[in-house]
């Protein structure tokens, strides 16, 4: 059953080819470790096990790391009643709402369907945004679970998980495995090599698409809700505050922040940019201006109430 979030074929080409390219690349790389290790079975047999852990308990392990919970409506009703509401006007399966208690104020959305989605906001969002922020936001993630984005992503970036595992594998195997004769040395530093190219390739591409897969739930909220200004004040709100988490909290959550509604940086980003998960809060802020002249809304981003 389709949503009524607004559709984005942009969205769907760029996570198509997406997947297209990193298909090209998950081929080239298993066949590469089944001639250097000379073990199919092995590789084959490791690799399924660890997708089949990351795609179907991707949710359970993200809210393990983030401290969160779910929480039903008698614990949370406002939180509920504005999910419930969003939707029922997106005409989309309500996800399970869970609430992770930490004060650095964000929200994400993960599952590998929209029936087996998970939306979590942590009490440090709860307590900073107004009604209308938080309902925007909740949008926000809500698209990401209806255009299938989360699942895309949850996809994308085991690829490059295993190659970073494998990386690592290999690198302190080198310096605590003691001596090892010659063959195996190269086959270590061949491993290490092509599970290197592998994660930077795959770590381009996915952050490419999930730039571009923010914009696209910015605007699809902005358009469901009609009120792209409460938005922007989320966003702008949001990111100040980031600003004032300690470091060391952030560092912390960083791991997830492909995930977040804002990245756990507190920073605008300079060079690394390209590099970000995330566009700039500026090009955020242009589109939902734009969409706000379009819509005809009486306030401007970043001030609504």
């Amino acid at each position: 059953m389709r949503s009524r979030f607004r559709s984005d074929r942009r969205l769907t080409v760029r996570m198509t080819v997406t997947m297209f390219l990193l298909g090209l690349l998950y081929v080239a790389f298993f066949a590469a470790l089944i001639v250097l290790l000379k073990s199919w079975l092995l590789v084959v047999g490791l690799i399924a096990v660890m997708f089949v852990a990351q795609f179907w308990f991707s949710d359970k392990i993200a809210m393990f790391a983030m401290r969160g919970r779910v929480v039903e409506r008698e614990e949370y009703p406002e939180l509920h009643a504005v999910v419930d509401r969003l939707c029922a006007i997106a005409d989309m399966p309500k996800p399970v709402i869970a609430v992770s208690t930490m004060d650095m104020p964000n929200a994400f959305a993960t599952g590998r369907n929209p029936d087996n989605a998970v939306v979590c906001v942590t009490t440090g969002l709860l307590r900073r945004l107004d009604p209308a922020e938080l309902e925007g936001v909740l949008a926000h993630e809500l698209s990401h679970v209806a255009h299938k984005d989360v699942a895309v992503i949850t996809i994308a970036s085991f690829l490059g998980v295993i190659a970073g595992l494998i990386v690592r594998f290999a690198f302190y195997s080198q310096v605590f495995g003691g001596r090892k004769d010659q063959n195996t040395a190269v086959i270590f530093a061949a491993v290490m090599g092509v599970s290197a190219a592998v994660y930077a390739l795959s770590f381009l591409l996915i952050r490419a698409l999930s730039r571009y897969r923010e914009l696209a739930a910015d605007r699809a909220a902005a358009h469901l809700t009609g009120r792209p200004s409460a938005l922007a004040s989320a966003l702008t709100k949001v990111s100040g505050e980031l600003a004032r988490i300690p470091t060391k909290d952030l560092r912390t959550a960083q791991a997830f922040n492909a995930f977040y509604f804002t990245p756990a940086t507190g920073k605008e980003p300079g060079i690394e940019r390209y590099f970000s998960t995330h566009p700039s809060l500026e090009q955020r802020l242009d589109q939902l201006g734009r969409i706000s002249a379009e819509l005809g809304e009486a306030a401007e981003p970043g001030k609504a109430g």
